[in-house]
């Protein structure tokens, strides 16, 4: 059976009609606002990365230049470093070449700078920074600016590539020597119980403590 349309039903179904625009329309606004909001946090986000980018950017420029600077000043300390310790060997070289060589009683006649110490492949096994020699003892002589606790074993380990590299002392007594301008009371202590004789500047002279020299 057919129904036919009446005013009221025709007004009930455009109202209907309405409300469903309506809604469609509401729906279509609120997704455009979430999709300019989305807009905007995606523009917000690419800014704040740009920004990043740049800063760190600007962090990789100052690194480079830190590192710069500490490789010059690193060059620089270290060339403070050598300069002090040639001004060491000079100033003890100097002393006993114009002094009087004697250390635990004996006089020694020979006195030789800057020797390096290679094996048969010449490579390099250490450095002397001078000897003294007489008819029956060599003293090897390590020379710093300032002496620390390591190079007392550094000195020590210089005995066997000595004798290994120099045979034509193979019948000579050795023994060791530290020399320094600055000597801490412990340093000074430790090669006294080594048998390492301390040779330190006490105002313009120098002294040589062997107290408690031994052969190596």
């Amino acid at each position: 059976m057919d129904i036919k349309p009446t005013p009221e039903s025709v007004w009930a179904f455009l109202q209907e009609i309405a409300q469903r625009q309506a809604e469609t329309d509401r729906i279509v606004k609120a997704n455009a606002l979430q999709m300019a909001e989305t807009d905007r946090k995606i523009a917000e986000t690419d800014k704040i990365v740009k920004a990043n980018a740049l800063q760190m950017a600007e962090t990789d420029r100052k690194m480079a230049k830190t590192d710069h600077q500490i490789e010059r000043l690193e060059k620089q300390i270290g060339g403070i470093t050598n300069s002090y310790g040639s001004f060491a060997e000079e100033y003890f070289y100097n002393s006993l070449e114009h002094g009087e060589m004697l250390i635990f009683g004996q006089k020694f006649d020979k006195l030789i700078k800057a020797k390096i110490m290679q094996d048969e492949n010449d490579k390099t096994k250490g450095e002397l920074d001078f000897i003294l020699v007489n008819g029956g003892s060599v003293v090897i002589f390590e020379v710093k600016f300032k002496v620390r606790e390591k190079h007392v074993e550094q000195v020590k380990k210089k005995v066997k590539p000595f004798r290994e590299r120099f045979p034509e002392y193979k019948n000579h007594r050795l023994f060791l020597g530290m020399a320094s301008l600055v000597f801490d009371k412990d340093v000074q202590d430790k090669c006294l119980e080594n048998g390492i004789a301390v040779m330190k500047q006490v105002g313009d002279t120098f002294v040589i403590h062997d107290e408690k020299f031994k052969a190596y």
